[in-house]
């Protein structure tokens, strides 16, 4: 008997061709399994999906037969195929472009002899973990929210102040799984690849080295395969890693943490653009597995889920678990505002501030100065003519990095060496305008040039963010020596202010946050008060570095809006309160967590012609199943409209509906596919769907 083996490749975006291709074979094929398929005139890896059975003498299409069946490597299980399919569904992509790319880069080329090879030099009996006793004793709140995990099924939104302990009770979560089934496994997200160091050292000293790997994109390719083949066969227990670790194969699935849950990291924003944190959420209900999500201040969405029932609501989908104490460093860090509109004009930091950093450096302290925005300057300027550092390919300025003298669009990655004088006009005083961290780190030199530490020595200024952690372990090694009080002043973007134990900082400054309170984007007084809430909790982590003299760990704040109710709330580390006024603002407005969203984007050459696909793309919708209940709203450019020469527009889509929304994107995906072979689409280089947008 013959076989029709359906198959998930990763097939070119938009080609229409389908979720699967079917291939003949001779013999049955597992479903799950890794198969190699002849595709054009490549040979790709693909994974077998269906299986049919086909009658010999049946007439129909001649398949291309299989080429090889990767049978050393057990099949993707059932509940890995569904999460794949899900995703692909639920975000509008195929479902070969989500197994493909959930798949170690390095597994494509490999055939079967080599990874069976390889898989033999591997191969070893699945270790039981052996776990160390905790070090510390639980507080009451922790103790509490296990009690509550172990006792309740969740899904779990553990809302705990900066310091309280969360990964003591993730920790705690994964002993208890491991200890109760020694087969288990367990994933841990964290949203960027600069915390994984700090957690993985703490889950191996209490699980073992060969119990835990990682899994992310700063990994090279040997390592992401060896990690995956680990968690795979069952022989890694727990998995650490970023948004990518949602689709790792793990068997054994029991428990899913996703720390930081409120991270726009999370979010994919390139090809799938999937959310690891609502993925994870999924996953965990098909496999039976608890899920924790963490956070100091949750995204508005987790935060509405947990919310209590009330006699006219039936309250959310998740179950809160509250640590509002933090252990071992008393109160939170006081947070003081700066009227800026009372400072002389161009002063970058206060009197008052300058004064506190002082008085930290004199006792030996360390402080954390935040801005965010990397390079010397937004932009360079000549005062004659006018001109400005645009990017000749982008809607957006050139950065002045000055550390080598160049100009570096932070979109499209152009760059050229400043020029001697302006080219418009031949100015030779054209000058820097704004001040990004590099410059910052720069001032803060010449202010502290003259002020000595306590051994006599001068003062140490640290900068921390892309640009200077761009080399393989820079990062680790910028943080060892923050660790090591190595550096008394911190200078960096918001790298920095998210996750790190910092144990030694008692003060914490922002420099110019206002931008975020009048955005047009509906989230930004979200991610700023998330941001801000964030960074005070990196100061005064550890009591033993707050000053015995009285002096109490402090977050400063520089604005021209000291009066914003934002940061009235923030000034009383009262993240209910911001919560509960945002919510009554989104749900007057009809907006997450309250309607639900879809962009349809279009890039062309020229804006026009990707707003007439849109517009055309809209007409198109009319008539869908659920279209009714969809609110279209008219094209626009994006806020940056041209990205390397390629000119961008979105339409935006609403609905108090998912499942509407859903009807008509699906209904929508075809039209799209024809559309493109018709006048209005003869100029575009792509359109994708992003569902759940997280910027606008």
């Amino acid at each position: 008997m013959n076989w029709r083996i359906d198959v998930a490749v990763q097939t070119p975006a938009h080609s229409a061709l389908g979720d699967v291709l079917s291939y003949a074979s001779g013999a049955p094929v597992t479903p799950g399994a890794l198969v190699r398929v002849p595709l054009g005139r490549r040979e790709v890896l693909g994974v077998a999906w269906a299986v049919h059975p086909e009658d010999t003498g049946s007439a129909g299409p001649e398949l291309k037969p299989i080429s090889a069946v990767l049978d050393a490597l057990a099949p993707l299980g059932e509940g890995w195929r569904d999460l794949v399919a899900f995703a692909a569904r639920y975000y509008q992509r195929s479902l070969g472009e989500i197994a493909l790319a959930a798949l170690p880069p390095q597994l494509r080329d490999l055939s079967a002899v080599q990874l069976a090879r390889r898989l033999k030099r591997k191969r070893a009996d699945s270790a039981v973990a052996g776990i160390s006793p905790s070090p510390v004793t639980p507080s009451a709140e922790q103790t509490e929210a296990l009690a509550r995990f172990e006792a309740e099924a969740g899904p779990f939104l553990l809302f705990g102040s900066t310091g309280s302990g969360k990964t003591e009770v993730y920790l705690r979560a994964v002993t208890s799984l491991l200890e109760r089934e020694p087969g288990a496994q367990a994933l841990v997200m964290v949203p960027e690849i600069n915390l994984t160091p700090q957690l993985e050292a703490r889950f191996k000293e209490r699980f073992g080295e060969d119990t835990v790997v990682s899994l992310h994109s700063g990994m090279t390719n040997p390592q992401r395969l060896a990690s995956w083949l680990a968690a795979h066969s069952g022989a890694a227990r727990i998995v650490l890693g970023t948004r990518m670790a949602v689709f790792a194969s793990m068997p054994s699935l029991r428990l899913i943490v996703v720390d930081e849950e409120h991270d726009p990291s999370y979010k994919q924003q390139e090809g799938a653009r999937y959310s690891a944190r609502d993925l994870a959420v999924w996953r965990g209900r098909r496999e039976n597995a608890k899920v924790i999500l963490g956070s100091a201040t949750p995204s508005l969405e987790s935060w509405h889920q947990s919310r209590p029932a009330a006699a006219d609501d039936p309250g959310g989908r998740y179950v809160r678990l509250s640590m509002p104490s933090r252990i071992g460093t008393g109160a939170l860090p006081k947070v003081r505002l700066v009227d800026m509109n009372l400072q002389p004009p161009k002063t970058v930091l206060s009197a008052a501030l300058l004064d506190a950093i002082g008085q930290r450096i004199a006792r030996g302290e360390q402080s954390m100065v935040f801005l965010n925005r990397r390079g010397y300057a937004p932009v360079l300027a000549c005062a004659d003519c006018g001109w400005k550092s645009e990017c000749p390919h982008c809607s957006a300025y050139r950065v002045f990095h000055k550390i080598d003298r160049t100009l570096r669009c932070h979109h499209c990655g152009f760059t050229e060496r400043v020029p001697r004088a302006c080219p418009e006009c031949g100015n030779l005083d054209i000058a820097p305008v704004g001040r990004g961290t590099e410059r910052l780190e720069e001032h803060l030199g010449e202010l502290f040039e003259a002020v000595r530490r306590p051994d006599g020595s001068a003062v140490r200024i640290a900068r921390i963010d892309a640009d200077t952690t761009r080399k393989q372990g820079a990062l680790e090694s910028q943080l060892a020596a923050v660790h090591a009080g190595e550096v008394d002043v911190l200078v960096g973007t918001q790298m920095i202010a998210k996750g790190h134990d910092f144990r030694r900082i008692t003060l914490v400054a922002a420099i110019n946050p206002d931008g975020a309170l009048f955005s047009g984007d509906f989230r930004a007084p979200e991610r700023l008060f998330s941001l801000l809430m964030q960074s005070a909790g990196r100061a005064g982590r550890d009591a033993t570095y707050v000053s015995e003299q009285g002096a109490t760990a402090e977050m400063w704040i520089q604005t021209h809006h000291p009066q914003h109710p934002l940061f009235a709330a923030l000034k009383r580390h009262d993240y209910p309160a911001f919560a509960q006024g945002e919510l009554e603002d989104r749900a007057a407005a009809g907006m997450p967590p309250f309607a639900y969203q879809a962009l349809l984007r279009a890039d062309a050459r020229a804006q026009e012609v990707a707003q007439a696909f849109l517009q055309a793309a809209n007409l198109a919708a009319d008539g869908l199943p659920g279209a009714e209940q969809v609110t279209r709203y008219p094209a626009v450019p994006l806020a940056i409209q041209r990205v390397a020469n390629v000119e961008r527009a979105q339409m935006l889509l609403e609905s108090p509906s998912r499942a509407a929304l859903q009807r008509v994107l699906s209904g929508w995906q075809p039209l799209l596919h024809e559309l493109r072979r018709t006048p209005e689409g003869k100029g575009v280089i792509r359109w994708l769907v992003d569902v759940d947008p997280h910027s606008i």
